[in-house]
């Protein structure tokens, strides 16, 4: 089924589902989704096959990571697992359940801006965009995700706004016009005007997004109105917080879960509620954290199971929200709601 799209010259609302829908996306690694042959114990062995599912990759080459050596474009073509998880694109669409599904993808960027912005990776952004033309459907691609991570991205503002020009040049030079590029920041700490230096403009961003763990990001939301932007929540995931100090969200046992839904679950849905003129898509990651290498030490996400089948509790709450038909799952007619609005 062909993509809606109009190309790079009037792409403001590019994918944005129509009415007032928002779109579901599961992420953010293979155990996490589901749905899978080698991974069935997931979101979408509980629930409905979502909308689209989160994988990441980077253009980065050489150095070594959880005993996995960096080749560039990493977890597109083939498994790879950095210590949180396997990832892999082209299972998704190797496999029948994700027919009609989108794809998320997060590029980091982390120390390689500079390498990007001069050129020294053209290769690897024209095969990362000729996988996503051949996908042939809609792909959303979050570049340099997190920009404002400053303790764990730290990105040169000069060369990460270059870096991502030159890839956005690229893609339009080789006509790739089922992707949609998303500009994320972390979500809290950024005000206006920080927002405004990292832009990379108007006719650059397709979508502005957020990561929402621990509150709503209301600066975000305020910026994207302004630009006329629809936002993602392109990374969700229940963290309790307070004062600093995080507590334990194991969705596994059902106090606890009972907890999360008053104290996390009511606010996000609310966030999606309230705002819906603006968000329209969100990314759950529904992943146990707390047995992942890479968060084993962090505060965060270190006491976070944050997989929603694993509570019978929320799994009947959760089913009973999802139900709204203003949440897009996927389906056949799911391309057909992706309309562009001029």
């Amino acid at each position: 089924m062909p993509v809606n799209s109009s190309g790079f010259g009037n792409s403001r609302t590019k994918f944005e589902p129509k009415d007032g829908n928002c779109l579901v996306f599961i992420g953010q690694d293979m155990a996490a989704v589901g749905g899978l042959d080698d991974y069935s114990n997931g979101y979408c062995d509980y629930f409905k096959i979502p909308a689209g599912i989160t994988i990441y990759t980077g253009l980065a080459k050489g150095g070594e990571s959880y005993g996995h050596y960096f080749k560039g474009n990493d977890g597109i073509k083939t498994t790879v697992n950095w210590g949180a998880g396997d990832t892999c694109g082209q299972c998704y669409l190797e496999n029948d359940n994700f027919n009609n599904s989108m794809i998320a993808v997060g590029l980091s960027m982390v120390d390689n801006e500079k390498k990007i912005a001069k050129g020294e990776y053209d290769k690897l952004i024209i095969e990362l965009a000729q996988w996503i033309k051949d996908s042939k459907r809609p792909i959303f691609l979050r570049v340099g995700y997190e920009f404002d991570g400053w303790d764990w991205n730290h990105y040169n503002k000069k060369y990460y706004l270059e870096a991502w020009k030159r890839i956005h040049t690229i893609f339009k030079e080789m006509q790739v016009t089922n992707v949609a590029f998303v500009w994320q920041s972390k979500g809290t700490g950024s005000n206006q005007e920080v927002l405004e230096e990292w832009y990379p403009g108007d006719e650059l961003v397709d979508w502005c997004a957020y990561s929402y763990f621990g509150n709503p990001d209301q600066e975000m939301l305020t910026f994207a109105r302004r630009h006329n932007k629809p936002v993602f929540i392109a990374e969700a995931t229940p963290v309790l917080e307070q004062g600093g100090l995080f507590f334990n969200a194991d969705l596994s046992d059902e106090e606890i879960a009972k907890r999360v839904w008053e104290q996390w679950f009511k606010g996000f849905i609310a966030t999606l509620s309230t705002n819906k003129d603006v968000i329209r898509a969100f990314s759950y990651i529904n992943a146990d954290w707390s047995s992942q290498p890479m968060w084993t030490n962090n505060p965060v996400f270190q006491k976070v199971d944050s997989r929603i089948q694993e509570s019978e509790y929320l799994s009947k709450r959760w089913k009973e929200e999802i139900r709204n038909p203003r949440y897009l799952q996927a389906s056949p007619e799911l391309w057909e709601n992706l309309k562009l609005q001029k």
